[in-house]
């Protein structure tokens, strides 16, 4: 629970710094709600990356997280404004396990 706490740190401290300087939304709020999406992407895959979950319970994990980051994206902005959250979790979410599928183990955290 630790590493993927200090994965949703870093994955949203990262992604922060990168849209604040390089992309630049002029919205800091907006900024910091990507990369909260972004982190919390890297925690969870993290976090859900054991065989005590199946991949049933991986999906359905990762359609509730998305469902809040669209429910809190669309009360704190819109939802033309959250719906770049779903893409940037799920794009995150889908690179963990593809990273990982090319490992024996087919886990990161080993």
């Amino acid at each position: 629970m630790k590493r993927a706490l200090l994965y949703f740190a870093l994955g949203t401290i990262i992604s922060f710094l990168i849209n604040y300087f390089f992309l630049s939304s002029q919205n800091m709020g907006l900024d910091l709600y990507y990369g909260i999406a972004f982190g919390f992407a890297w925690g969870l895959a993290y976090y859900l990356d054991t065989p005590q979950f199946s991949l049933p319970q991986k999906l359905g994990l990762s359609f509730v997280a998305m469902g809040l980051l669209v429910l809190v994206g669309f009360f704190v902005f819109n939802l033309e404004l959250a719906i770049p959250s779903l893409l940037k979790f799920s794009t995150v979410f889908v690179a963990y396990y593809l990273i990982a599928s090319f490992r024996t183990s087919k886990s990161l955290r080993n």
